[in-house]
This record gives C-alpha cells, sequence and structure tokens, in this order.
C-alpha cells in the first residue's frame, strides 16, 4: 500500500506541475519562478498531508482488532450530538444575513450558486437515488424558464400562478423523455438523454414564432409579493415587485430551503428506499415487487419539477431567456455539483453547488487560466476525496470497503 500511494503522489505532484507551473508562473510576460513553486507547494503539502493520514490509519487498523472511528467520523458524531435544531439555525441566520453584509456582485453570486443547489437536488432524485446517468437534464431547466416567460408575456400570468404551470408542463416533459429510455442502462442512456436534451433548445432555437429564435424572450416582471392595501377607493390588493438582489437573494433562499425539505422527504419515504433499490440491482427491486417502469418515470418527473422551478426563477431574475443559456455544458455543470457533493447526499450537493459556482469568481484574479484551475481543484478534489465533500454513508462504504478490517480468527 506504501509504494502505491508514494507512486499516486509523485503522479499527482507531476500532473499539478505541469499544470500549474506555467499557469500561474506567467503572471505577467515575465516567468515568476517564485509564485509558481509557492502555489505549487501548497498543493504539494495537501497530498503529501494526505498520504501520512493514509499511512496513519493503514497502521493504526493493523495493531487493532477492531477497526477505530476515523477522525472525520468521530467529528461528525459530535456534531450530530449537537441539537440539529441550533445548527440549522444557525445556518439560517448566516444565509438570512448574508445580504446585509456582501455588495452586489457577491449576492449575485449567491443568487446563482442557489439556483445550481436547486438543480442538482433535483439531478440527485435521477442520479443519486434513482441511479440514472441523465445528461440532458438542462431541457427541463429550460421549459420552466420559457413557460413563465410565455406566459407572462403573452396572457400577463405572474410568477407565482405561472409556476405550477411550468412544474406540470416539466414533468410531462420528463415523463416524455423519460419513457423511450425505461429498458436502457448505463452509456446508451446518457447518449439517449444527451440527444433528448439537444432537441429541447434545437427546438427553441428555431422556433421562431414561439419562442423568437435565437434572439430571446425579453420583457418579463420580476416576481412580486402581494399584500392587501387600503385606499380612498377600498380594499384592494397591491403588488411589491422583487426588483433588488436583496429581495430576489430572499426568493430563491425560500425556494432552495422547500426544494431540500421536499428531496430530503423523499429520499426518507417509500418512494426513496424503491428509487434506491433500483440503483442497487434494478431486477431484484422488480423481483421484490417494485413497479420499476412507474417509479423511474416518477424520478424524471420529480427531477424536472424541480428545474422547472429554478428555469421560471432564473426568466423571471434576468426578465430574459434565450436558447443559448441551456447548453450542454450546463448540464454537466449540474452533474458536477452531483458527483462533487457526494451522490445520494443533500449536504454535499448544497455545498458542492457553492463550491462549484463559487470557485471560478475566486480565480477571477488569473484571468484566462481561472478555468484552469479550477479544472485543476476538481481533479485533485475528486482524486482525494472520490466519494464526494460529504459523501452518503452507503457511498463511503462502497468506495472504502477494502479499508475495513475484518476482526481476527
Amino acid at each position: 500500500m506504501l509504494r502505491q500511494e508514494i507512486k499516486k503522489l509523485v503522479v499527482y505532484g507531476l500532473f499539478l506541475a505541469i499544470l500549474l507551473i506555467p499557469m500561474v508562473g506567467f503572471k505577467s510576460t515575465t516567468f515568476d519562478p517564485g509564485r509558481a513553486f509557492k502555489i505549487l507547494g501548497v498543493f504539494m503539502a495537501i497530498l503529501a498531508l494526505n498520504l501520512v493520514v493514509k499511512i496513519f490509519r493503514s497502521r493504526k487498523k493493523e495493531e487493532v482488532v477492531a477497526q477505530k472511528t476515523p477522525f472525520s467520523e468521530r467529528c461528525a458524531e459530535q456534531i450530530n450530538r449537537f441539537p440539529k435544531i441550533f445548527t440549522l439555525g444557525g445556518l439560517l441566520a448566516v444565509a438570512a444575513l448574508f445580504p446585509m453584509l456582501a455588495d452586489n456582485y457577491m449576492i449575485d453570486v449567491a443568487i446563482t450558486c442557489l439556483i445550481y443547489v436547486c438543480l442538482g437536488l433535483g439531478l440527485n432524485i435521477v442520479v443519486g437515488l434513482c441511479g440514472l446517468l441523465d445528461l440532458g437534464y438542462i431541457a427541463f431547466y429550460a421549459v420552466g424558464a420559457y413557460t413563465y416567460s410565455l406566459l407572462n408575456l403573452t396572457f400577463g400570468v405572474s410568477f407565482w400562478a405561472a409556476l405550477p404551470i411550468g412544474i406540470v408542463l416539466g414533468m410531462i416533459v420528463g415523463c416524455i423523455i423519460g419513457y423511450p429510455t425505461l429498458k436502457m442502462r448505463g452509456d446508451y442512456l446518457a447518449i439517449v438523454t444527451l440527444g433528448f436534451g439537444e432537441i429541447v433548445r434545437l427546438v427553441l432555437n428555431n422556433w421562431d414564432s414561439l419562442t423568437a429564435g435565437p434572439n430571446g424572450l425579453f420583457g418579463m416582471k420580476r416576481p412580486a409579493l402581494y399584500y392587501p392595501d387600503f385606499t380612498e377607493d377600498g380594499f384592494a390588493w397591491a403588488a411589491y415587485y422583487l426588483k433588488s438582489l436583496p429581495a430576489l437573494y430572499y426568493c430563491i433562499l425560500v425556494i432552495a430551503i422547500l426544494t431540500i425539505i421536499g428531496v430530503r422527504r423523499l429520499d426518507n419515504s417509500r418512494i426513496g428506499r424503491a428509487w434506491i433499490a433500483i440503483r442497487e440491482d434494478e431486477v431484484a427491486a422488480e423481483l421484490s415487487g417494485v413497479p420499476t417502469t412507474w417509479i423511474k418515470l416518477l424520478a424524471y418527473a420529480l427531477g424536472a419539477a424541480f428545474a422547472s422551478v429554478a428555469g421560471a426563477f432564473f426568466a423571471a431574475k434576468l426578465s430574459y431567456t434565450n436558447p443559448n443559456f441551456f447548453l450542454f455544458m450546463e448540464s454537466a455543470i449540474v452533474l458536477c455539483v452531483v458527483v462533487l457533493g457526494g451522490i445520494g447526499s443533500i449536504p454535499g450537493i448544497v455545498i458542492a453547488g457553492f463550491v462549484l459556482i463559487g470557485a471560478p469568481e475566486v480565480f477571477r484574479g488569473l484571468e484566462n487560466f481561472r478555468m484552469l484551475a479550477f479544472g485543476a481543484i476538481m481533479t485533485t478534489m475528486m482524486i482525494i476525496k472520490p466519494e464526494g465533500l460529504i459523501p452518503a454513508s452507503r457511498r463511503r462504504r462502497e468506495l472504502h470497503e477494502s479499508e475495513e478490517i475484518k476482526p481476527k480468527d
């Protein structure tokens, strides 16, 4: 094991050196070796620390018969002993106070992060719980955005009234896309869903009479809050449109919280257990009495519903929508959120949404190299923690099964 870990350290170190030294050394026209090797040293120190931790754990496991609880699990146990209501209350307080402490740019980034959190949680139903690789998930995002845009511009329907219509249409499109793929698995499923996603985008891009084609739709009203107003003419309902970034932040924060609650309830329900059974072994699940056809369609439909909500808010926030917003790369980013956070893990996906969308902004100072730095960080992260930032317990056991020590006879 030690030889393999040292070999990994050398290979990863060379990989990072090839990426980082040219990237950060040429901040201007001249090469700055001190800056380049300083940043490389930080990454090498992280890899070396990871190697030392692995060696320490392996030797400690050899000395004892029973496996001792890892430090991360002991920390998680201590956190779990703390009342969850206080932990959640603290997180909600930080989220509520954030717009008061940040500028408009950071609030806008946080809104984008929360949109991708909603998308990641919706895709988690399809990929994380049901085990269906969907590479065209962004199509449901587009359905929600265009549903609200068309309803608002054509019939003057408000955001809250258009939301349930967008959810229903998203679920219908999810079933339409999901039904032909019910018998497909693996690479074939991924290719077909990718094709459906591109079909939706091309339809939106070429249906000029309905969607205005590549020019897009603009002029949609922002979400509004309605309150009673007493005037000289009597009682009436007044509307307060959420035009400022802090107001839009609180709106998407409420949507994200409701999405988290909904996905968590589904995960702990009988339907969630049926999804997990299909993910682990579809044949065994079907023989056990699970209606795999309808359960898989339900996964597509519910995942599409959450994406439609996020898409409607996205269109309302920008007051503009365009088919180029819904490229395949967006589906890939949402899938990265699910994988980086931990497949099937709701807290991991929430954190990954902020890390994945916020990290490019942190590296904005690197200018043209910021996406390369972002890719290097992603690669390093998945090497060190392949199960994700906060993995689900089942996923963690699957990836670290070889590290478990069996008791001696």
